[in-house]
């Protein structure tokens, strides 16, 4: 098995809120990030593909059309926008980087099996900072998280 990644960046905006809890229960939980006026990250996101080498090109997936596929179904989204307000996939969801992963996998993992006969999206890895960063590979290796 061969694992290609990816790694694409975008520039967001976001607050994380819990519109059921009071603004100081908001505060309790998520401190600086539930700021009333928002606050950005500079995100790196990692897309990998698991699978066997086509026989006739040595590709698991094409590197050109995977990243084609990221940046105007994903980035194109992201980049440069508030994910509270703008973005249509993170509607009346958490802005949090967990719920951000998932909806990038199902955008991206139809969109990868149609590209690539070889390949099956393996993994996202989402970095909101250097330092913090969330991995997700799917409903099936997650089932019993949390």
């Amino acid at each position: 098995m061969i694992y290609v990644s990816r790694k694409e960046h975008f520039n967001a905006a976001h607050k994380l809120y819990n519109p059921a809890w009071s603004k100081d229960r908001n505060v309790e939980v998520f401190g600086p990030c539930a700021n009333e006026n928002w606050h950005g990250h500079n995100f790196e996101l990692i897309v990998t593909v698991a699978g066997n080498p086509d026989p006739d090109t040595g590709f698991v997936i094409d590197l050109k059309k995977l990243s084609t596929l990221i940046r105007n179904e994903v980035v194109e989204k992201l980049d440069h926008k508030n994910l509270n307000l703008d973005v249509d996939f993170m509607k009346d969801k958490l802005a949090s980087c967990e719920t951000l992963i998932i909806e990038i996998w199902k955008i991206l993992a139809p969109e990868i099996s149609s590209i690539s006969k070889f390949g099956k999206l393996h993994a996202i890895r989402l970095y909101e900072t250097p330092r913090n960063y969330v991995d997700y590979f799917g409903e099936s290796s997650t089932a019993s998280a949390r």
